[in-house]
Parts: C-alpha cells; structure tokens; sequence
C-alpha cells in the first residue's frame, strides 16, 4: 500500500481520485490547473535544488583536497562525485523534503520492499532488459539519422584510468540507483502523481530524469538534446517499474544493472578492445547517464 498526502493508502498501479465524481464534475477548472502548476514547480525546485548542492559540495570538497595537496585521480574524482551527489544531496534533499510534509517510507515506496519478492525479482529482470533495449534502441536510431550525441564529461576521465570503472560498477548498485531513484522516482514521480495521476507522472518524471543530465554532457545544444532522448526511454522504464510494483528497491536495481552494464561494456571496449573514446566512450556512458 502507498501512502498518499492525506495519510490514507492506495493500492498500486490504481489511480488518485480527488474527491467522488461529483464533487470532481462541480470542481472549477482553475483549482486544477493551479495544483498542477504549483506541483510541476515544486520538482522542478527540488530537482534544481539537488543539482545545485550537489554540485556546490561536489566543488568545494575537491577545493578543498586540492589546497590540502591531495592529488586529484580519476577515481578520486569519481568517489567524491557519486558520494556527495547520489549518496549525500540526493538522498539529503528527498530526506528533508518527506521531514517538510510529514511524509513516512510508505510515500516512496520503502514501506515494505521486501513484500513479493517472487514479483520484484521478475519486475527487476524484465526492467534491466527493456531499460537497455530502448536506450541501444533510441542510440542506434540517433545514430541511423544521422543526430550525433555529447560526449559525457566521466567519459573522459574512463578514458584516463578506464580501471575506474570496475569501482563504479557497485557503486551504481550502492548509490547511483537507489540516490537518483529515491528522489526522481520515490519524491518527483510521487508528487507529480498527485496532481497528474500515475501515467502523466512517469512520462513527466522522466524527462525531467533525462533533462538533468544535460549537466553531464559536453557538446553544442543539438548534442546534448540527443543525449537527452536517448536517457528518456529507460526513465519511462524506471517510473513504469514503480508505479506498477509500488516498491522503490525495484526501479533502483533496474537502474543499478543498467548502469552498471553499461560500465562493463565500456570497460571492456576501452580495455581490451582498443576503442577511443569518440568510438566507444562518449556514446556508452551519455547512455549509462552518470551525473
């Protein structure tokens, strides 16, 4: 059961129903409009607010370690990135933003993760094969007319140290999933369902999923805009894989795997494939969408 604003509980996949019919048939349209209004302003600050700490910590800790004569590795980058960004601002905003409305675990999905595990498993499986087949999907697409991607900006540093990656593979398990789908799925998808209802909210969640990491990408405006729709499709994965089992641990290994597949793939290309970065690196990580 998830918890809804009003402290009462729905059962998953079914839909919010503001009030009975005829109370929703006597409703003015501008209260409405309002509430959708006021609910896509408030992910948008919360996405804007965990993009801006995040990167605010990010910055100030690499200062820091920088005037305190650490140098500063590729994986030393990588570590601090995924720790304070996924781990610390992700986690942190979500936190304080459930403190903020009295919410509890059921909101996001946490209240019972461990509830079927017969369905979650399945649910994980077919998730983590869909996820990728419409990223490669979307890529090749991009790729047969002609749209070339950005370059992400981790690309590079893989291409420096590419054993980098075989520490990032736990950490999309560990941290990039649950971080990133605790506060897009469990928090922005969630409020987005009040307003909008559970399709409406997947599709806008995940484009707000994929827009955000535009940051990540280097490139003109074309690039980075084909990046982003190759990220939306396994974002409509990871939101459809929550509202259907109601249960966050679920899109989080989805996005976890695939992540972490990605990685393999790429560590495997630069390591004993002898790709470049133009070749391999680039397209493979703007698909693993690492922030």
């Amino acid at each position: 059961m998830r918890e809804t604003p009003d402290g009462s509980e729905r059962d998953a996949g079914t839909r919010y129903r503001f009030g009975s019919s005829a109370a929703s048939a006597g409703m003015a349209a501008t209260p409405a409009t309002r509430a959708r209004l006021r609910s896509v302003g408030v992910v948008l600050g919360v996405a804007l607010l965990g993009l801006g700490v995040g990167a605010v910590l990010v910055l100030v800790t690499l200062l820091g370690l920088r005037f305190g004569g650490v140098e500063l590795t590729p994986l030393l980058l990588l570590v601090v990135s995924l720790l304070l960004f996924q781990g610390v601002t992700m986690g942190g905003v979500a936190i304080a933003y459930m403190r903020y409305r009295g919410l509890t675990l059921d909101y996001v999905g946490l209240g019972d993760v461990f509830g079927d595990p017969l369905r979650d498993g399945v649910a994980v499986a077919v998730g983590w094969v869909l996820s990728l087949g419409a990223a490669f999907t979307a890529a090749t697409l991009a790729s047969l007319v002609g749209a070339q991607g950005g370059t992400n900006q981790a690309a590079e540093i893989a291409a420096q140290d590419p054993e980098v990656l075989l520490f990032l593979i736990p950490g999309a398990f560990l941290l990039i999933g649950p971080g990133e789908e605790l506060l897009f799925r469990g928090i922005i998808q969630g409020r987005l369902r009040e307003s909008f209802g559970p399709a409406a909210g997947v599709v806008i969640a995940a484009a707000l999923f994929a827009a955000v990491h535009v940051a990540a990408v280097t490139g003109g405006l074309s690039a980075r805009l084909v990046s982003v729709a190759i990220l939306f499709p396994p974002s409509l994965v990871f939101g459809a894989a929550y509202e259907l089992t109601d249960n966050l641990a679920v899109p989080a290994l989805i996005h976890g795997a695939y992540n972490a597949t990605l990685f393999a793939l790429l560590y495997v290309a630069l390591k004993f494939m002898d790709l470049s970065l133009p070749e391999s690196g680039g397209a493979l990580l703007v698909l693993a969408g690492l922030v």
